[in-house]
C-alpha cells in the first residue's frame, strides 16, 4: 500500500466517523455555507502575469514537519499582502497536520481571496463540509478518483456553487479524468512513487490540456526564469507552499518571488 493509498484509506475512517457526529443538513446551516464564493479560475484568467496561489503547509509525509511555528492567519495575510492571487490552506490532519481551525482563520483573515480547501475529496460530504467552512475552490485528485467519481463530484461541487481544480500526474490521469466539469487542471509535478519533483512535467503535459481550462502548475516550483516559461505555455497559476512554508517568514519568500518575476517580465516581453 503506497502512500495516497494509506491517505484515502485513513480519510474513509474520518468522514465515517464525521458523518455520525454532524449531518449534511447541520451543515448546510453554517454560517459560511450561504457566503457567495469567490471565483480562483477569474482572477488568474485576469492577470497578465503569472498568478501564486500561495499555501499554507505545515508539515507533508516525505518532509514531515516543514513550519510547525506559524499562524494561518498571520502568513495568508500576508501572502495576500504580497500579492497572491489565491490561497491553499491544508485541511488533512494525519498526513498534513492541517485543520479545519486552520482553514477557519485563514478564511476570516481574508475574506476577499479565493480560498483552495487542499485535501483528499472522495465523498460528496467533503463539499458540503467544503462550502460550510468558507472555500470557494476543491481540489479532486484525478490519482485516488475513478473518471465516473471526478464527473460526480465536481458536478456537485459545481451545484454548490464552488470551483473545481483537478490534480492530475501524467498523461494517463489527464485522458482519463478531464472533463466539462472541472475549472482549472493542476499539473502536480511531483511523483507520487518516488516523491522527487520534476516541473518537465507541465511542460511535457501544457499542449494537452485544452485552453478553455485554467492551467495551474503544482510542486517544484522555486526559479522564477522556470515559472515565466511555464506562463508562456499557457499556465496562469502556480501552486507554491513548501518553497515559501520552509523559511521563518513565507510572506516575505514570496514577496522575493515576486519582485524577480516582475524583473524579468520588465526586461523582456511575455509571449502568451
Amino acid at each position: 500500500m503506497n502512500i495516497l493509498d494509506k491517505i484515502v484509506a485513513q480519510k474513509r475512517i474520518e468522514i465515517a466517523a464525521t458523518k455520525a457526529v454532524k449531518s449534511q443538513s447541520a451543515l448546510e446551516r453554517e454560517p459560511l455555507f450561504s457566503r457567495p464564493t469567490l471565483s480562483l479560475a477569474d482572477a488568474l484568467r485576469q492577470a497578465d502575469t503569472p498568478g501564486i496561489i500561495s499555501e499554507f503547509k505545515r508539515q507533508s509525509p516525505s518532509k514531515g514537519i516543514i513550519n510547525g511555528n506559524v499562524e494561518p492567519e498571520m502568513v495568508t495575510a500576508g501572502y495576500v499582502a504580497a500579492g497572491a492571487k489565491g490561497l491553499s490552506v491544508l485541511t488533512d490532519e494525519p498526513f498534513f497536520g492541517g485543520s479545519f481551525a486552520d482553514f477557519g482563520k485563514a478564511r476570516t483573515a481574508n475574506p476577499d481571496t479565493p480560498m483552495l480547501r487542499k485535501d483528499f475529496m472522495i465523498d460528496e460530504y467533503q463539499l458540503f463540509e467544503a462550502k460550510a467552512l468558507g472555500a470557494d475552490v476543491v481540489l479532486l485528485i484525478a490519482a485516488c478518483l475513478s473518471s465516473q467519481e471526478v464527473r460526480f463530484l465536481a458536478k456537485k461541487a459545481h451545484d454548490l456553487g464552488l470551483e473545481v481544480l483537478l490534480e492530475v500526474h501524467n498523461a494517463e490521469e489527464l485522458a482519463q479524468s478531464l472533463c466539462d466539469e472541472v475549472d482549472m487542471v493542476g499539473v502536480n509535478n511531483r511523483n507520487l512513487k518516488t516523491f522527487s519533483t520534476s516541473v518537465e512535467t507541465s511542460i511535457e503535459l501544457a499542449a494537452q490540456i485544452p485552453n478553455h481550462f485554467v492551467k495551474i502548475s503544482e510542486s517544484g516550483l522555486k526559479d522564477a526564469e522556470m515559472i515565466v516559461r511555464l506562463f508562456e505555455q499557457g499556465y496562469r497559476g502556480f501552486l507554491i507552499g513548501e518553497t515559501f512554508m520552509k523559511t521563518s517568514d513565507p510572506a516575505a519568500a514570496l514577496e522575493s518571488l515576486q519582485k524577480a518575476l516582475f524583473k524579468i517580465i520588465e526586461q523582456k516581453p511575455l509571449i502568451v
